[in-house]
């Protein structure tokens, strides 16, 4: 007899669902629900998780393995189908959806015993799989975050890669801080400077390209009064210098 286990139950059919109970019990576990709709079991699940779940296929309203389905996107746990039906579509969909034990009614409780401690073995052994795949891209993101850093305090300090490695290590070890955190501040604040430099060089290419313009504008005015020697050009109008003397004929 294996570890006891809180389980749920979703079987619309009462007197399959009453002996289930009895075998879970007889088995040391406890029944922590018993439902008899799909909605019902992803309502159940979702407020309170079970160690286990047993679940028919075909219930009112949504059947078990769609509901099955709604309750692995939020949380993981292992599911034996107990079903009177077994055809290949259900068995394909069942796979799809995680089930990691089908059993055709009627069951036995010796049954019921093999199948709870196999569904229970491979769960533990995906859980464990998804942790170490987990488990090894942090360290690959890590890495890369160490490798960016590094990069950073070789080309600003000018120094090589053994050096580089020394100063983040040191600088770490000063903050009481991982090697990843020291990194990721490196990386803010290098991030942080680029940022604040990007607008200060485009408002003085502006300011240049202002006074440019004014400059332009001058010189262009004077060129329109002047021609080409220095003298006042053909299409200029005249000034009239002295005021009492009438204008030529």
């Amino acid at each position: 007899m294996g570890v006891p286990m809180r389980v749920g139950i979703a079987e619309d059919d009462p007197a399959t669902r009453d002996v289930l109970r009895r075998m879970l019990e007889g088995l040391g576990h406890k029944v922590v629900f018993a439902v008899v709709t799909g909605r019902q079991l992803v309502s159940e699940c979702l407020a309170a998780p079970p160690d286990l779940v047993l679940t028919d296929i075909r219930m009112p309203d949504l059947d078990g393995l769609d509901a099955i389905d709604l309750v692995g996107r939020s949380i993981a746990m292992p599911v034996i189908v107990v079903s009177g039906h077994c055809d290949r579509a259900l068995i394909d969909r069942a796979e799809h959806n995680q089930i990691l034990a089908y059993l055709v009614k009627p069951i036995t409780q010796p049954q019921l015993e093999a199948a709870i401690a196999l569904a229970v073995r491979r769960f533990e052994e995906c859980q464990s799989l998804k942790r170490e795949t987990a488990e090894l891209r942090q360290a690959l993101s890590d890495r890369k975050l160490l490798e960016r850093a590094k990069g950073l305090l070789m080309k600003h300090l000018g120094v090589d890669e053994s050096t580089a490695v020394a100063r983040l290590e040191k600088l770490a070890a000063s903050k009481n801080k991982s090697l990843t955190e020291t990194a990721q501040t490196i990386l803010n604040a290098v991030e942080l400077l680029n940022s604040n430099s990007k607008p200060a060089d485009g408002r003085a290419a502006r300011q240049a390209d202002g006074r440019g313009g004014r400059h332009d504008g001058r010189a262009g005015n004077g060129s329109a009064r002047l021609g080409g020697n220095g003298r006042r050009s053909a299409s200029a109008p005249r000034i009239r210098t002295n005021l009492s003397s009438p204008p030529p004929d």
